[in-house]
């Protein structure tokens, strides 16, 4: 039995890249819940299970543009509120970002939570770091990794700090389980919804670390239409 106040939703087989897609198009067009709603869930409860994982100094939290990076807004600012010094760095400019991940950085910004935009040396503002949160690229990466993402990726794992994907390792296939170029190396990866396919690999155990399934409260039903 699940405790009633986890954050881990209940197993569901693995899902590729496409079926990741289709649950948030689903839960937003046809159940009418809004994008924000399943940020909120989604970080809230990764940052839930970080805490739980034990923080004894800063963390610094690594964001890309999309969802993924508006996925670690919210968990820097569930941090801050629970009294962790917390500093976030994006891997672009805040006016590229856009739609319901420019919301959660705007109340960062109104916050006055640390924040720096590039440009930047990632070594030294990754230096000290009890843990790092990866929330740079989603399910959604394909191809070749380009700058800055590149840049930040080798900083993270040369850091010595403890890593903590968001939902995937930066620079990991979802579907092959295959590192594209250059691939955070986790300790913890906080994946949502359901375990990826590529994450049954063996190999991808190297990127993933411990994989903690992470509930964003789409409805059972959504789920078992998949």
């Amino acid at each position: 039995m699940i405790p009633r106040n986890s954050p881990v939703t209940p197993i569901v087989p693995s899902l590729t890249r496409e079926q990741v897609r289709d649950v948030d198009r689903i839960a937003i067009e046809n159940f009418g819940m809004l994008g924000l709603v399943l940020m909120e869930n989604a970080g809230r409860n990764a940052a839930e299970l970080l805490r739980s994982l034990g923080i004894t100094g800063r963390v610094v939290i690594c964001c890309g543009k999309g969802n993924n990076g508006g996925d670690g807004f919210v968990i820097a600012r569930h941090l801050e509120n629970w009294g962790v010094e917390v500093r976030v760095l994006l891997c672009t400019s805040p006016l590229q970002i856009s739609g319901d991940a420019a919301a959660n950085l705007q109340i960062l910004e109104r916050a006055q939570t640390p924040l720096l935009s590039p440009p930047f040396d990632w070594g030294p503002q990754l230096a000290g770091a009890d843990w790092i949160v990866d929330a740079l690229l989603g399910t959604g990466t394909q191809g070749t990794i380009r700058e800055p993402f590149v840049a930040a990726i080798e900083a993270m794992n040369a850091s010595g700090s403890k890593l903590f994907a968001v939902d995937l390792p930066s620079g990991l296939d979802c579907d092959s389980g295959q590192p594209l170029d250059v691939c955070i190396r986790a300790d913890h990866t906080a994946t949502f919804v359901a375990r990826k396919i590529g994450f049954d690999q063996p190999a991808a155990t190297r990127w993933t670390g411990e994989i903690h399934v992470i509930d964003i409260g789409v409805p059972k039903s959504l789920l078992q239409q998949l």
